[in-house]
Protein backbone atom coordinates (compact mmCIF):
# COMPACT_ATOMS: atom_id res chain seq x y z
CA UNK A 1 0.00 0.00 0.00
CA UNK A 2 1.24 3.38 -1.21
CA UNK A 3 -0.11 6.28 0.22
CA UNK A 4 0.09 10.19 -1.58
CA UNK A 5 -0.04 13.04 0.37
CA UNK A 6 -0.36 16.34 -1.25
CA UNK A 7 0.87 19.27 0.89
CA UNK A 8 0.41 22.86 0.25
CA UNK A 9 3.87 24.62 0.08
CA UNK A 10 1.86 27.90 1.92
CA UNK A 11 0.36 25.56 4.24
CA UNK A 12 -3.24 26.41 3.67
CA UNK A 13 -4.56 23.19 3.12
CA UNK A 14 -7.44 21.85 5.21
CA UNK A 15 -7.61 18.15 6.39
CA UNK A 16 -9.94 17.49 4.01
CA UNK A 17 -7.75 17.45 0.78
CA UNK A 18 -5.94 14.60 2.71
CA UNK A 19 -6.49 11.37 0.58
CA UNK A 20 -5.37 7.72 0.86
CA UNK A 21 -4.73 5.67 -2.70
CA UNK A 22 -4.05 2.33 -3.51
CA UNK A 23 -1.91 1.83 -6.11
CA UNK A 24 -2.21 -1.77 -6.66
CA UNK A 25 -5.84 -1.00 -7.83
CA UNK A 26 -6.89 -1.19 -11.83
CA UNK A 27 -6.64 1.35 -14.09
CA UNK A 28 -9.67 2.66 -12.93
CA UNK A 29 -8.68 2.85 -9.73
CA UNK A 30 -5.98 4.99 -11.26
CA UNK A 31 -8.17 7.30 -12.84
CA UNK A 32 -10.03 7.53 -9.57
CA UNK A 33 -6.74 9.02 -8.62
CA UNK A 34 -6.29 10.85 -11.09
CA UNK A 35 -9.42 12.77 -10.32
CA UNK A 36 -8.85 13.17 -6.26
CA UNK A 37 -5.48 14.91 -7.07
CA UNK A 38 -7.41 17.07 -9.39
CA UNK A 39 -10.01 17.87 -6.62
CA UNK A 40 -6.94 18.48 -4.37
CA UNK A 41 -5.54 21.02 -6.35
CA UNK A 42 -8.87 22.75 -7.43
CA UNK A 43 -9.57 22.57 -2.99
CA UNK A 44 -6.71 23.96 -2.95
CA UNK A 45 -6.71 26.52 -5.71
CA UNK A 46 -9.84 28.05 -3.90
CA UNK A 47 -8.49 28.05 -0.30
CA UNK A 48 -5.19 30.31 -1.99
CA UNK A 49 -7.39 32.84 -4.04
CA UNK A 50 -9.68 33.34 -0.73
CA UNK A 51 -6.71 33.76 1.48
CA UNK A 52 -5.53 36.29 -1.91
CA UNK A 53 -8.63 38.43 -1.40
CA UNK A 54 -8.48 38.60 2.82
CA UNK A 55 -4.91 40.03 2.20
CA UNK A 56 -5.45 42.10 -0.91
CA UNK A 57 -8.97 43.04 1.08
CA UNK A 58 -10.40 42.85 -2.47
CA UNK A 59 -14.22 43.12 -2.47
CA UNK A 60 -15.68 41.52 -5.29
CA UNK A 61 -19.38 40.99 -4.27
CA UNK A 62 -21.98 43.42 -4.34
CA UNK A 63 -25.18 43.50 -2.16
CA UNK A 64 -27.86 43.85 -4.68
CA UNK A 65 -29.75 46.63 -1.83
CA UNK A 66 -27.27 48.37 -0.54
CA UNK A 67 -24.51 47.92 -2.96
CA UNK A 68 -21.75 47.45 0.04
CA UNK A 69 -19.23 45.13 -1.48
CA UNK A 70 -17.69 41.87 0.25
CA UNK A 71 -14.60 39.76 0.13
CA UNK A 72 -16.26 36.71 0.21
CA UNK A 73 -19.50 35.45 -1.15
CA UNK A 74 -20.51 33.96 2.38
CA UNK A 75 -19.88 37.08 3.67
CA UNK A 76 -22.19 38.35 1.36
CA UNK A 77 -24.77 35.86 2.65
CA UNK A 78 -24.49 36.55 6.28
CA UNK A 79 -24.98 40.43 5.03
CA UNK A 80 -28.02 39.25 3.20
CA UNK A 81 -29.99 38.16 6.26
CA UNK A 82 -29.58 41.72 7.87
CA UNK A 83 -31.80 43.21 4.82
CA UNK A 84 -34.18 39.82 4.88
CA UNK A 85 -34.52 39.87 9.17
CA UNK A 86 -33.39 35.88 8.61
CA UNK A 87 -32.44 34.51 12.07
CA UNK A 88 -31.82 30.60 11.12
CA UNK A 89 -29.33 30.46 14.08
CA UNK A 90 -31.67 30.04 17.27
CA UNK A 91 -31.64 29.89 21.33
CA UNK A 92 -32.81 26.50 22.69
CA UNK A 93 -33.02 27.84 25.63
CA UNK A 94 -34.94 31.29 25.24
CA UNK A 95 -35.88 31.37 22.02
CA UNK A 96 -33.95 34.42 20.67
CA UNK A 97 -32.83 34.02 16.65
CA UNK A 98 -29.52 34.92 15.31
CA UNK A 99 -28.33 35.86 12.05
CA UNK A 100 -25.05 34.69 12.63
CA UNK A 101 -23.91 31.35 14.57
CA UNK A 102 -21.23 33.04 16.32
CA UNK A 103 -23.51 35.42 18.16
CA UNK A 104 -25.17 32.58 18.94
CA UNK A 105 -22.25 30.79 20.74
CA UNK A 106 -21.65 34.28 22.42
CA UNK A 107 -25.15 34.66 23.58
CA UNK A 108 -25.09 31.26 25.10
CA UNK A 109 -22.66 32.28 28.18
CA UNK A 110 -25.34 34.47 29.66
CA UNK A 111 -27.31 31.60 30.04
CA UNK A 112 -24.31 29.62 31.47
CA UNK A 113 -22.17 33.00 32.86
CA UNK A 114 -19.61 31.93 31.23
CA UNK A 115 -16.91 34.45 30.96
CA UNK A 116 -13.40 33.44 29.48
CA UNK A 117 -11.94 36.69 28.90
CA UNK A 118 -10.46 38.86 31.99
CA UNK A 119 -8.98 42.13 32.35
CA UNK A 120 -5.26 42.03 33.25
CA UNK A 121 -5.15 45.18 35.17
CA UNK A 122 -8.44 44.36 37.22
CA UNK A 123 -9.19 40.60 36.65
CA UNK A 124 -12.91 41.53 35.71
CA UNK A 125 -13.99 39.05 33.71
CA UNK A 126 -16.36 39.62 30.64
CA UNK A 127 -18.13 36.81 28.23
CA UNK A 128 -17.09 38.66 25.26
CA UNK A 129 -13.57 39.37 23.80
CA UNK A 130 -15.13 42.84 22.65
CA UNK A 131 -16.49 44.17 25.95
CA UNK A 132 -12.98 43.11 27.05
CA UNK A 133 -11.24 45.43 24.88
CA UNK A 134 -13.43 48.10 25.56
CA UNK A 135 -13.23 47.65 28.82
CA UNK A 136 -9.68 48.02 29.07
CA UNK A 137 -9.89 51.81 27.52
CA UNK A 138 -11.25 52.48 31.10
CA UNK A 139 -7.69 51.88 32.57
CA UNK A 140 -5.55 53.13 29.65
CA UNK A 141 -8.54 56.11 29.33
CA UNK A 142 -8.23 55.50 25.34
CA UNK A 143 -10.93 57.62 23.58
CA UNK A 144 -9.81 56.77 19.59
CA UNK A 145 -13.67 57.95 18.49
CA UNK A 146 -13.89 61.12 18.32
CA UNK A 147 -17.37 63.61 17.50
CA UNK A 148 -16.17 65.30 14.03
CA UNK A 149 -18.50 68.62 14.95
CA UNK A 150 -17.65 69.31 19.07
CA UNK A 151 -14.39 67.21 18.82
CA UNK A 152 -15.95 65.44 22.00
CA UNK A 153 -13.90 61.73 22.30
CA UNK A 154 -15.36 58.52 23.28
CA UNK A 155 -14.13 55.16 24.23
CA UNK A 156 -16.78 53.24 22.08
CA UNK A 157 -17.82 53.80 18.92
CA UNK A 158 -21.25 52.95 19.72
CA UNK A 159 -21.15 56.20 22.14
CA UNK A 160 -20.24 58.35 19.67
CA UNK A 161 -22.65 57.17 17.24
CA UNK A 162 -25.42 58.35 20.12
CA UNK A 163 -23.74 61.47 20.38
CA UNK A 164 -23.86 62.38 16.91
CA UNK A 165 -28.19 62.52 17.48
CA UNK A 166 -27.01 65.46 19.71
CA UNK A 167 -25.94 67.35 16.56
CA UNK A 168 -28.78 65.50 14.24
CA UNK A 169 -31.45 65.65 17.02
CA UNK A 170 -31.88 62.15 15.40
CA UNK A 171 -34.61 60.16 17.02
CA UNK A 172 -35.00 56.96 15.64
CA UNK A 173 -36.80 55.12 18.46
CA UNK A 174 -40.39 55.81 18.83
CA UNK A 175 -42.99 54.96 21.46
CA UNK A 176 -45.73 52.54 19.72
CA UNK A 177 -48.75 53.96 22.60
CA UNK A 178 -47.73 57.86 22.56
CA UNK A 179 -45.70 58.01 19.32
CA UNK A 180 -42.99 60.31 21.78
CA UNK A 181 -40.03 59.48 19.97
CA UNK A 182 -36.23 59.19 21.72
CA UNK A 183 -32.82 59.23 20.67
CA UNK A 184 -31.73 55.90 22.47
CA UNK A 185 -33.30 52.82 22.68
CA UNK A 186 -32.44 52.62 26.34
CA UNK A 187 -34.59 55.91 26.57
CA UNK A 188 -37.01 54.81 25.01
CA UNK A 189 -37.72 51.08 27.12
CA UNK A 190 -37.54 53.14 30.17
CA UNK A 191 -40.67 55.40 28.77
CA UNK A 192 -42.43 52.19 27.77
CA UNK A 193 -42.99 51.69 31.32
CA UNK A 194 -44.29 54.56 32.39
CA UNK A 195 -47.37 53.14 30.31
CA UNK A 196 -47.27 49.77 31.96
CA UNK A 197 -46.32 51.47 35.34
CA UNK A 198 -43.84 49.32 35.80
CA UNK A 199 -41.06 49.94 38.37
CA UNK A 200 -38.46 47.13 38.40
CA UNK A 201 -35.81 48.90 40.06
CA UNK A 202 -36.81 49.24 44.26
CA UNK A 203 -34.44 50.91 46.61
CA UNK A 204 -33.55 48.60 49.68
CA UNK A 205 -33.72 51.22 52.03
CA UNK A 206 -37.30 52.63 52.03
CA UNK A 207 -38.52 50.62 49.15
CA UNK A 208 -39.20 53.69 46.94
CA UNK A 209 -39.38 52.30 43.30
CA UNK A 210 -37.96 53.66 39.64
CA UNK A 211 -38.43 53.03 35.86
CA UNK A 212 -34.74 52.94 35.54
CA UNK A 213 -31.47 51.52 36.97
CA UNK A 214 -29.84 55.43 36.59
CA UNK A 215 -32.55 56.80 38.77
CA UNK A 216 -32.37 54.11 41.76
CA UNK A 217 -28.77 54.79 41.92
CA UNK A 218 -28.84 58.70 42.05
CA UNK A 219 -31.48 58.15 44.48
CA UNK A 220 -29.01 56.19 46.92
CA UNK A 221 -27.19 59.26 47.53
CA UNK A 222 -29.75 60.87 48.83
CA UNK A 223 -29.12 58.23 52.06
CA UNK A 224 -26.00 57.88 51.76
CA UNK A 225 -25.52 61.42 51.80
CA UNK A 226 -22.57 60.91 48.99
CA UNK A 227 -21.78 63.83 46.65
CA UNK A 228 -19.30 63.09 44.25
CA UNK A 229 -19.44 66.08 42.22
CA UNK A 230 -17.61 69.67 42.92
CA UNK A 231 -17.78 72.94 42.13
CA UNK A 232 -14.04 73.65 41.28
CA UNK A 233 -14.84 77.66 41.87
CA UNK A 234 -16.22 77.71 45.40
CA UNK A 235 -16.27 73.81 46.03
CA UNK A 236 -19.71 73.32 47.00
CA UNK A 237 -20.42 69.56 46.36
CA UNK A 238 -23.24 67.69 44.45
CA UNK A 239 -25.07 64.69 44.25
CA UNK A 240 -25.83 64.48 40.66
CA UNK A 241 -23.60 65.96 37.53
CA UNK A 242 -26.71 67.73 36.15
CA UNK A 243 -26.70 69.77 39.85
CA UNK A 244 -23.33 70.62 39.41
CA UNK A 245 -23.66 71.91 35.30
CA UNK A 246 -26.70 74.03 36.70
CA UNK A 247 -24.59 75.45 39.64
CA UNK A 248 -22.08 76.58 37.26
CA UNK A 249 -24.37 78.93 35.31
CA UNK A 250 -24.93 80.63 38.45
CA UNK A 251 -20.67 81.59 38.40
CA UNK A 252 -20.73 82.42 34.30
CA UNK A 253 -24.45 83.58 34.49
CA UNK A 254 -25.33 81.70 31.71
CA UNK A 255 -29.03 81.36 30.60
CA UNK A 256 -29.36 78.80 27.66
CA UNK A 257 -33.12 78.06 27.68
CA UNK A 258 -35.27 81.43 26.79
CA UNK A 259 -38.99 81.72 26.08
CA UNK A 260 -40.20 82.39 22.97
CA UNK A 261 -43.26 84.51 24.53
CA UNK A 262 -41.66 86.85 26.59
CA UNK A 263 -37.77 86.21 26.01
CA UNK A 264 -36.88 85.47 29.80
CA UNK A 265 -33.88 83.28 30.25
CA UNK A 266 -33.48 80.57 32.59
CA UNK A 267 -30.47 78.44 33.80
CA UNK A 268 -32.79 75.07 33.89
CA UNK A 269 -34.70 73.76 31.42
CA UNK A 270 -37.32 72.54 33.36
CA UNK A 271 -37.37 75.98 35.02
CA UNK A 272 -39.08 77.34 31.08
CA UNK A 273 -41.01 74.37 31.06
CA UNK A 274 -42.62 75.51 34.18
CA UNK A 275 -42.38 79.44 32.86
CA UNK A 276 -44.05 78.59 29.99
CA UNK A 277 -47.29 77.74 32.18
CA UNK A 278 -47.31 81.65 33.07
CA UNK A 279 -48.57 82.14 29.42
CA UNK A 280 -50.61 79.15 28.84
CA UNK A 281 -52.35 79.40 32.70
CA UNK A 282 -52.14 76.01 32.59
CA UNK A 283 -53.12 74.22 35.60
CA UNK A 284 -54.12 70.61 35.33
CA UNK A 285 -53.31 69.54 38.99
CA UNK A 286 -55.90 70.15 42.13
CA UNK A 287 -56.10 69.79 45.47
CA UNK A 288 -58.85 67.67 46.85
CA UNK A 289 -58.98 69.73 50.04
CA UNK A 290 -58.81 73.31 48.90
CA UNK A 291 -59.88 73.36 44.97
CA UNK A 292 -56.43 75.47 44.50
CA UNK A 293 -55.49 73.90 41.22
CA UNK A 294 -51.19 73.76 40.15
CA UNK A 295 -49.15 73.71 37.17
CA UNK A 296 -47.07 70.58 38.39
CA UNK A 297 -47.80 67.46 40.38
CA UNK A 298 -44.89 68.39 42.72
CA UNK A 299 -46.07 71.64 43.45
CA UNK A 300 -49.31 69.91 44.29
CA UNK A 301 -47.85 67.46 46.77
CA UNK A 302 -45.72 70.11 48.34
CA UNK A 303 -48.87 72.22 49.18
CA UNK A 304 -50.84 69.10 50.78
CA UNK A 305 -48.17 69.32 52.96
CA UNK A 306 -49.20 73.08 54.40
CA UNK A 307 -52.79 70.61 54.98
CA UNK A 308 -51.11 67.56 56.88
CA UNK A 309 -48.51 70.29 58.59
CA UNK A 310 -45.59 67.42 57.02
CA UNK A 311 -42.02 68.62 57.53
CA UNK A 312 -39.66 65.30 55.64
CA UNK A 313 -36.78 67.18 55.72
CA UNK A 314 -34.79 68.29 59.28
CA UNK A 315 -32.22 70.09 59.88
CA UNK A 316 -29.54 68.08 61.39
CA UNK A 317 -27.95 71.44 63.56
CA UNK A 318 -30.72 72.98 65.21
CA UNK A 319 -33.84 70.55 64.43
CA UNK A 320 -36.06 72.75 62.10
CA UNK A 321 -38.01 70.90 59.71
CA UNK A 322 -39.60 71.81 56.38
CA UNK A 323 -41.69 70.67 53.68
CA UNK A 324 -39.51 71.21 51.13
CA UNK A 325 -35.92 69.82 50.53
CA UNK A 326 -34.82 73.31 48.74
CA UNK A 327 -35.59 75.05 51.67
CA UNK A 328 -33.57 72.32 53.81
CA UNK A 329 -30.78 73.29 51.60
CA UNK A 330 -30.85 76.81 51.54
CA UNK A 331 -31.15 76.91 55.70
CA UNK A 332 -27.66 74.68 56.24
CA UNK A 333 -26.49 78.25 54.80
CA UNK A 334 -27.25 80.11 58.00
CA UNK A 335 -24.89 77.55 59.77
CA UNK A 336 -21.94 77.28 57.15
CA UNK A 337 -22.20 80.83 56.55
CA UNK A 338 -21.95 80.15 52.37
CA UNK A 339 -22.72 82.71 50.06
CA UNK A 340 -22.42 81.08 46.55
CA UNK A 341 -24.29 83.52 44.39
CA UNK A 342 -22.06 86.78 44.29
CA UNK A 343 -23.49 89.79 41.97
CA UNK A 344 -21.10 90.29 38.88
CA UNK A 345 -21.38 94.22 39.24
CA UNK A 346 -20.20 94.81 43.23
CA UNK A 347 -19.53 91.71 44.23
CA UNK A 348 -21.57 91.03 46.78
CA UNK A 349 -22.79 87.49 48.23
CA UNK A 350 -25.74 85.90 48.65
CA UNK A 351 -27.00 82.44 49.97
CA UNK A 352 -29.88 82.00 47.53
CA UNK A 353 -30.20 82.80 44.03
CA UNK A 354 -33.66 84.54 44.58
CA UNK A 355 -31.77 87.11 46.76
CA UNK A 356 -29.18 87.32 44.11
CA UNK A 357 -31.93 88.20 41.27
CA UNK A 358 -33.52 90.66 43.29
CA UNK A 359 -30.37 92.37 44.13
CA UNK A 360 -29.46 93.18 40.40
CA UNK A 361 -32.42 94.80 40.54
CA UNK A 362 -31.03 98.01 42.10
CA UNK A 363 -28.08 98.08 39.61
CA UNK A 364 -30.58 98.05 36.59
CA UNK A 365 -33.34 99.77 38.24
CA UNK A 366 -35.53 97.29 36.67
CA UNK A 367 -39.51 97.11 37.97
CA UNK A 368 -41.15 94.34 36.03
CA UNK A 369 -43.89 93.76 38.46
CA UNK A 370 -47.00 96.38 38.01
CA UNK A 371 -50.16 97.17 39.68
CA UNK A 372 -53.02 96.59 37.43
CA UNK A 373 -55.32 99.34 39.90
CA UNK A 374 -52.77 102.20 39.86
CA UNK A 375 -49.53 101.18 37.78
CA UNK A 376 -46.92 101.93 40.28
CA UNK A 377 -44.02 99.67 39.75
CA UNK A 378 -41.98 97.15 41.48
CA UNK A 379 -38.72 95.35 41.61
CA UNK A 380 -39.87 92.43 43.74
CA UNK A 381 -42.77 90.24 43.58
CA UNK A 382 -43.57 90.45 47.31
CA UNK A 383 -43.34 94.06 46.93
CA UNK A 384 -46.09 94.20 44.52
CA UNK A 385 -48.47 91.95 46.52
CA UNK A 386 -47.77 93.76 49.94
CA UNK A 387 -49.02 96.87 47.60
CA UNK A 388 -52.19 95.43 46.74
CA UNK A 389 -53.01 95.37 49.75
CA UNK A 390 -53.28 99.22 50.35
CA UNK A 391 -56.28 99.08 47.34
CA UNK A 392 -58.17 95.53 49.11
CA UNK A 393 -57.45 96.99 52.75
CA UNK A 394 -56.33 93.27 53.36
CA UNK A 395 -54.73 92.36 56.57
CA UNK A 396 -54.20 88.41 56.82
CA UNK A 397 -51.65 89.26 59.41
CA UNK A 398 -53.19 89.82 63.18
CA UNK A 399 -51.43 89.99 67.02
CA UNK A 400 -52.73 87.44 68.91
CA UNK A 401 -52.51 89.77 71.84
CA UNK A 402 -54.81 92.63 71.11
CA UNK A 403 -56.14 91.21 67.65
CA UNK A 404 -55.01 94.42 65.30
CA UNK A 405 -54.30 93.52 61.83
CA UNK A 406 -51.22 94.21 59.21
CA UNK A 407 -50.96 94.07 55.92
CA UNK A 408 -47.30 92.66 56.12
CA UNK A 409 -45.36 90.19 58.30
CA UNK A 410 -43.00 92.28 59.33
CA UNK A 411 -45.04 94.81 60.48
CA UNK A 412 -46.78 92.21 63.12
CA UNK A 413 -43.28 91.16 63.93
CA UNK A 414 -42.30 94.81 65.11
CA UNK A 415 -45.98 95.29 66.62
CA UNK A 416 -45.04 92.28 68.78
CA UNK A 417 -41.91 94.12 70.43
CA UNK A 418 -44.52 96.49 72.23
CA UNK A 419 -46.27 93.27 74.00
CA UNK A 420 -42.79 91.72 75.08
CA UNK A 421 -41.59 94.73 75.30
CA UNK A 422 -38.81 93.64 73.22
CA UNK A 423 -35.92 96.35 72.07
CA UNK A 424 -33.31 94.93 70.35
CA UNK A 425 -31.89 98.60 68.88
CA UNK A 426 -29.56 100.16 71.10
CA UNK A 427 -27.96 103.39 70.65
CA UNK A 428 -23.89 103.08 70.48
CA UNK A 429 -23.86 107.15 72.11
CA UNK A 430 -26.19 106.35 75.45
CA UNK A 431 -27.37 103.28 75.16
CA UNK A 432 -31.09 103.76 75.04
CA UNK A 433 -33.13 101.08 73.64
CA UNK A 434 -35.40 100.71 71.15
CA UNK A 435 -38.23 98.43 69.83
CA UNK A 436 -37.34 99.42 66.02
CA UNK A 437 -34.73 100.69 64.02
CA UNK A 438 -36.48 103.27 62.21
CA UNK A 439 -36.78 104.92 65.88
CA UNK A 440 -33.03 104.60 66.37
CA UNK A 441 -32.40 106.33 63.47
CA UNK A 442 -34.43 109.04 64.79
CA UNK A 443 -33.16 109.33 68.05
CA UNK A 444 -29.39 109.64 66.71
CA UNK A 445 -30.69 113.01 65.38
CA UNK A 446 -30.43 114.11 68.91
CA UNK A 447 -26.68 113.54 69.11
CA UNK A 448 -25.78 114.73 65.86
CA UNK A 449 -28.26 117.88 66.27
CA UNK A 450 -30.03 117.18 63.06
CA UNK A 451 -34.01 118.01 62.75
CA UNK A 452 -35.53 115.24 64.57
CA UNK A 453 -38.88 114.89 62.54
CA UNK A 454 -39.14 114.68 58.67
CA UNK A 455 -41.95 113.68 56.44
CA UNK A 456 -43.64 110.38 57.61
CA UNK A 457 -41.18 109.58 59.92
CA UNK A 458 -43.40 110.42 63.08
CA UNK A 459 -46.58 108.74 62.14
CA UNK A 460 -44.33 105.51 63.64
CA UNK A 461 -44.54 106.77 66.64
CA UNK A 462 -48.15 107.04 66.76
Amino acid sequence: METFIKTNETHLISDLCVKTIDTNKNDKNKRSLTRDICDQKLCQKRLLKKHFHTHTKEKQYTCDVCHKKFPHKSNLNVHLRAHTNEKPFSCDVCGRGFSVRSSLTRHYRIHTNEKPFSCDVCGKAFSQRETLTHHHRIHTKEKPFSCDVCGKEFSQRGHLTRHYRVHTNEKPFSCDVCHTDFSHKSNLNAHLRTHTNKKPFSCDVCGKEFYERGSLTKHHRIHTNEKPFSCDICHTDFSHKSSLNVHLRAHTNEKPFSCDVCGKEFYERGSLTKHHLIHTNEKPFSCDLCHTKFPHKSNLNVHLRTHTNEKPFSCDVCGRGFSVRSSLTRHYRIHTNEKPFSCDVCGKEFSERGRLTKHHHIHTNEKPFSCDICHKNFSQKNHLNVHLRTHTNEKPFSCDVCGKGFSERGSLTKHHRIHANEKPFSCDICHKDFSQKVHLNVHLRVHTNENQYSGDVEKDFL
